[in-house]
């Protein structure tokens, strides 16, 4: 069965588009990883709830946006053995670098069995 990497980020507004760019250059390196699907959401019909909401949980501000996103991997050994060729490989560091706009410490991020994948 998959295995999901899943993560929420604030990323400014305004860097719609260089986020855009730097996601779709880091695709084929999850590739190269094992990775079978990588998917960017960008917030659009998000609302604010009473008690929390996908803004609070990154503590996003007004001049920021939510970013939902997940990655699929063919089992948990191959994240796993990805995670640790991500930690290694140069050029996440530049990717990193790159991506100095957003603030990784608001972002949530974790490691997902699926219960349910239904598809049309």
């Amino acid at each position: 069965m998959s295995y999901i990497d899943g993560y929420l980020l604030a990323v400014p507004s305004d860097k719609k588009e260089e986020y855009k760019a730097l996601a779709e250059k880091s695709w084929p390196m999850f590739k190269e990883w094992g990775a079978t699907r990588h998917v960017e959401c960008w917030s659009d019909d998000v609302p604010h709830g009473m008690t929390t909401d996908f803004f609070r949980a990154v503590k996003a501000t007004e001049r920021e946006s939510v970013v939902f996103s997940w990655i699929e991997f063919p089992s948990k050994e191959v994240r796993d053995a990805a995670g640790k060729k991500m930690r290694e490989d140069p050029r996440m560091k530049e990717w990193g670098e790159a991506m100095k706009f957003v603030d990784g410490k608001r972002m949530v991020f974790g490691g997902f069995v699926p219960l349910m994948d239904k598809r049309a």
